[in-house]
This record gives structure tokens, C-alpha cells and sequence, in this order.
């Protein structure tokens, strides 16, 4: 996933104090992209909307497996992987996505990127590699999906997991405190000094259970996660110890950001 980029910029920042590093976890459909890709694709259709009985197979918790077969419609529509590349690189960026990553690019010594999402690895590198930010990125966590020798996109669940709260192929939290042990293990023993974590969805509430009282969770304003952050904080506060801010666009993310480092 942009290793090799990846590897060039981390010989660059070799000599920078590995604890003075942070976390920036970020979601992908409505966060860094302005729309569903999943929504997106579906208008490389010929008439661009799926049938009522395919819409009506989705079973809650099972989306990967509705999406499926979805990507199965669209290859028996002739859908070609030229005009999913295109639908792909057509979706706009979320407002001030630009600014923010180029932010974080100026800052690379601070921040570690990573995105956590529940669409899969064909539609996220082909936006990121298009959008010319994928190097940016340390690791994507999603779904698997590549192309077989009929041209078909074929997608896979990422994991098993024992979670009730989300979805059947993937719980971000199991994956977000898998990188936090994981990534202090390689920095010897070293954890990040803060994680922020940026989404929109339902499926973003249940990583911010595991996040700490330093901490933030930036869920897009008037979205459902940013609704359900406010339930939990006035129902259960003792499930949410971060701190919370919304964002309406990136540059909402920034100004705090700036904050953070003036307080080294």
C-alpha cells in the first residue's frame, strides 16, 4: 500500500523522536471522499441505479456480502473495469480534504497516517493514487477486492471478529487497538502521544470506545457518528473518554491540529 514511497519518507524522518509522534486514523466513504464509493460506482451502470431486488437482498450487519453481489450485477451489466476506475476518480473530495492532507503533509515528522474503512482496496487506492496522496498513507485497513480474468471485482471480508456492535466483516476497534500494539512493539516500546480518529458513520462509534482521555474523535458534523457521540456522552460518558470535535470541513481539523503542536 504505497510501501515503497512509504519506506523513502521514513529514511527521511529516521532521526526524528519517534514519541513526539501521533495517530491520525481516517475514515474513507464521507470523510476523505465527499460521498458513499460504493454509491458512486453504481452509476457505471447503464440506466446508473441497481433493481429494487437486488437493493432489497441487503441484510443488516452483512453489507460486505450485499456489495458482492452488487459488483456481481455490475459484471453481468458489462460493467468494465475502465468505467469503475473512472466513477472511482470522479468522486470529489470531502471540503477542505485537500487542506488537511497537505497540512499533514507539511508536519510529516508529527503525524502517522493510516485509513480505517469498511469499503474496499480497489476503490481507496485508485482514489488516493488518483488524488496523487496515497504515499501519505502508512496502511489501509479494508476490505479486499481485485479484478479476476473475466473482469469482475471481486470483494472479500477483511476479518472474523467476536463483536456484536458491528458489522459481520470488519470491527475498526479490534483493528485500531491491533496498529496501537502492534506499531509500539516496532517502535520499541514507544506509543503514540495521541490518536486522533476522523469519520462520519455509525461504524466509526465503536473504535472510539478505545480511545483515551488525550484523544480525539473528529466525527463530521451532523452526520450519524457525530449524532451518536452526543447520545453516548449524555447517556453513557463513561463509554466515550476522548475529547470531541466536529468538523464540517477539513480545515476544522487543522485548526485543532495547530493547537496540539504549540502545546509541545
Amino acid at each position: 500500500m504505497c510501501i515503497s514511497t512509504l519506506e523513502r519518507l521514513s529514511n527521511l524522518t529516521l532521526d526524528m523522536p519517534q514519541e513526539q509522534r501521533f495517530l491520525v486514523l481516517f475514515d474513507f466513504d464521507e470523510t476523505i471522499i465527499n460521498e458513499s464509493s460504493d454509491d458512486a460506482v453504481v452509476r457505471a451502470l447503464p440506466d446508473q441505479q441497481l433493481p429494487d431486488w437486488l437493493i432489497n437482498s441487503y441484510r443488516e450487519g452483512r453489507y460486505n456480502e450485499h456489495m458482492q453481489r452488487v459488483l456481481a450485477y455490475m459484471a453481468e451489466r458489462g460493467v468494465s473495469k475502465d468505467a469503475i476506475q473512472s466513477a472511482v476518480e470522479k468522486i470529489p473530495p470531502s471540503p477542505g480534504l485537500h487542506e488537511l492532507l497537505q497540512f499533514l503533509r507539511n508536519h510529516q515528522q508529527d503525524f502517522e497516517l493510516a485509513v480505517v474503512s469498511d469499503a474496499n482496496m480497489y476503490f481507496i487506492k485508485t482514489w488516493l493514487e488518483s488524488a496523487g496522496v496515497c504515499h501519505l498513507f502508512r496502511k489501509i485497513f479494508t476490505n479486499p477486492a481485485s479484478f479476476d480474468a473475466s473482469g469482475q471485482l471481486l470483494l472479500l471480508p477483511f476479518h472474523s471478529h467476536l463483536c456484536k456492535r458491528c458489522p459481520d466483516n470488519m470491527c475498526k476497534q479490534v483493528i485500531l487497538r491491533d496498529y496501537l500494539a502492534g506499531r509500539q512493539k516496532e517502535r520499541g516500546g514507544v506509543a503514540f502521544q495521541r490518536v486522533f480518529y476522523i469519520g462520519d458513520g455509525a461504524n466509526d462509534i465503536c473504535p472510539t470506545q478505545a480511545l483515551g482521555p488525550r484523544d480525539t474523535a473528529f466525527p463530521r458534523r451532523d452526520f450519524p457518528m457525530h449524532r451518536l457521540l452526543l447520545e453516548i456522552q449524555e447517556s453513557q460518558p463513561a463509554n466515550f473518554k476522548a475529547s470531541m470535535v466536529s468538523w464540517a470541513t477539513g480545515e476544522d481539523i487543522v485548526d485543532y491540529l495547530k493547537e496540539v503542536l504549540e502545546e509541545r
